[in-house]
């Protein structure tokens, strides 16, 4: 196996040390490369002494909670769904450049609480080393609920986890990548459910189509869908282009617009003010 990195072998070794010392562990899971590999190699290090976490909510999408559930079942990985409340969270609902940190604050909150319940040392997360570099705010509300990053500890790139998972065998090598479906909503429109309904409505739709990594971004009046560069030239046909009209106004939208710039992870973030990026990145 040929790893981008060439100590990539002795990180995962890093990892597996690491993992042992953080005791009976909790990992919060979302069913992505990252976390779905770190519960995966802690199940193999820790055996009964894990149990993976995956918190259900309204941004959460059906198959993104489905697929995660199967996969942990196909590994005979323990897991369990607990509900989040950050729809609860004005903070949240706001939607400003602080929604991520209040998400990931209120998932600490109450893998806490059962940490404490269940006599629990640790409780871990999928951060990488590549996460360094983006606009994370709920990387501080891991390190405010002193949440480990054994990932990032093992000083593992995005590219090590998916070249360590494929060699492991794991099906999730090459997920494509994939976050809440509150993302998708421009910051400064309130998070509602009957907003993230309708955009994992036309998420679904897309997929239907045979799109594999895509966003739909919510405007107001305006969906703005985004398709990887690679899947861009089957999107700009005069029948896909009736396809998107058809789906997505009659989810709402008065118009539907395609980026020709494509997919591009965390593409809301440009439109964040500069000094509120520094400030809570």
């Amino acid at each position: 196996m040929q790893f981008s990195d060439a100590n990539a072998a002795g990180k995962a070794l890093q990892l597996e040390a690491e993992l042992r010392g953080l005791g009976r562990l909790l990992v919060a899971y979302s069913g992505g490369v990252d976390s779905a590999y770190l519960a995966w190699i802690a199940h193999r290090v820790l055996g009964k002494d894990m149990l993976a976490l995956i918190a259900d909510s309204a941004s959460l999408a059906r198959t993104h909670l489905a697929d995660a559930l199967a996969f942990a079942n196909e590994q005979g990985i323990p897991v369990e769904v607990i509900a989040t409340s950050e729809l609860d969270r004005p903070d949240y609902v706001r939607n400003d450049g602080q929604r991520c940190f209040q998400c990931k604050d209120e998932l600490f909150d109450v893998m806490e609480k059962l940490r404490a319940e269940r006599r629990f040392d640790t409780i871990a997360y999928g951060v990488n080393l590549d996460d360094q570099g983006d606009f994370r705010p709920g990387q501080q509300a891991a390190r405010l609920h002193h949440v480990a990053a054994p990932l990032l500890a093992a000083r593992l790139s995005k590219q090590d986890i998916r070249d360590l998972a494929r060699n492991a065998g794991l099906r999730i090598w090459d997920k494509p990548a994939s976050a809440c479906l509150s993302s998708r909503i421009e910051y400064g429109r309130p998070v509602t459910r009957e907003a993230l309904d309708v955009v994992e409505r036309g998420e679904d739709a897309i997929r239907a189509l045979g799109f594999r990594q895509f966003r739909v971004r919510h405007h107001g009046d305006i969906v703005r869908i985004e398709i990887a560069r690679e899947e861009l030239e089957r999107a700009l046909s005069p029948a896909m282009a009736d396809d998107f009209t058809r789906i997505f106004k009659a989810l709402g939208f008065k118009f539907v617009t395609l980026d020709l710039e494509g997919f591009r992870s965390g593409s809301m973030n440009a439109l964040l003010p500069l000094e509120q990026v520094r400030r809570i990145g």
